[in-house]
């Protein structure tokens, strides 16, 4: 629960430090070249290698690239009546198609289905939510941040590779398979290493955020709201529950990460690259609380 509690308090506190120019405005850059570079990069290697392997798991797995897929449907489908541009147009995909499941979704995973609802959200985090920003996620950021829309395969393919959480999980799942695991002694120091991070991501996004609705990206930030806190859920529910008549936990954790607001990870990197910053900080400090107050109606009709 004290993630639920820092959550709130860390977006309020890095919204004040810009206000009372306690920091400088280039802080978040600093910050988030910390958490790409660093924080991520350990808590991945600290998870992955210990990470089960497990028929079951496929259903949450599965759902993080279903919503990805169905925000990328979504989004081009309507764009005939939003005309929304190239940079928020990209952001909106990035943002409204990956939920935060590590920091949101763990503790209500674990408070609302124990030890096992946790094992099924590292699953759907490691495998699901985290590939999906590793690889498309990137794809997506770098060709809506080239003007022209024509960035080369090789290009995408760069970044992907050398993006550092996802190389972290490449060499994570090598040492996997060949029966590595690590010792008490190492996953104490990645654990440490890498606990900075969810407060300081909360920190920059809330630094960066705008909490006015009245400015030039109430549409978009209404749209974008719209898919992932209500089009999503549904559709999760729609495929696993309705239409596959799948139940038990994995099925429930499904359709409640899909519930979650916008990843913090995604949101920084589409920052970094210039997609629409001011959308996505307000896609993520505003998404995430509401996805909490969404979060019993879904529970209740699971």
């Amino acid at each position: 629960m004290s993630n639920l509690i820092l959550l709130p308090v860390s977006l309020i506190a890095g919204w004040l430090f810009h206000r009372l120019k306690i920091l400088p405005d280039n802080a978040p850059q600093t910050l988030n070249g910390l958490i790409i570079n660093l924080f991520l990069p350990a808590i991945t290697l600290r998870h992955t290698v210990e990470m089960p392997v497990h028929a079951a798991y496929l259903l949450p797995v599965l759902s993080a690239w279903l919503v990805f897929g169905g925000a990328c449907l979504f989004f081009w489908a309507s764009h005939r009546w939003t005309q929304f541009d190239r940079s928020t147009l990209g952001a909106l995909l990035v943002t409204a198609g990956i939920s935060s499941i590590s920091f949101v979704g763990f503790p209500i995973f674990e408070m609302l289905y124990g030890a096992e609802g946790l094992q099924v959200g590292i699953m759907m985090s490691l495998c699901g939510t985290f590939l999906v920003c590793s690889t498309v996620g990137i794809a997506v950021v770098e060709i809506y941040a080239d003007a022209t829309g024509l960035v080369h395969w090789k290009k995408i393919l760069k970044s992907i590779l050398k993006f550092p959480p996802f190389a972290a999980f490449c060499i994570a799942f090598v040492l996997r398979c060949t029966g590595y695991h690590h010792s008490a002694i190492v996953i104490d120091f990645l654990q440490k290493l890498g606990s900075p991070m969810n407060v300081i991501a909360l920190f920059s996004i809330g630094f960066q955020s705008d909490f006015s609705l009245n400015n030039e990206h109430i549409k978009a930030l209404r749209w974008g709201l719209f898919y992932k806190l209500i089009i999503a859920p549904l559709l999760v529910w729609t495929v696993y529950i309705v239409l596959l008549k799948q139940r038990g936990i994995t099925a429930h954790v499904s359709v409640l990460g899909s519930v979650l607001g916008s990843m913090n990870t995604i949101g920084i990197i589409a920052m970094r690259q210039g997609l629409n910053p001011p959308l996505i900080a307000q896609m993520l400090s505003i998404s995430i609380p509401l996805s909490l107050l969404l979060l019993p109606l879904f529970y209740g009709l699971l």
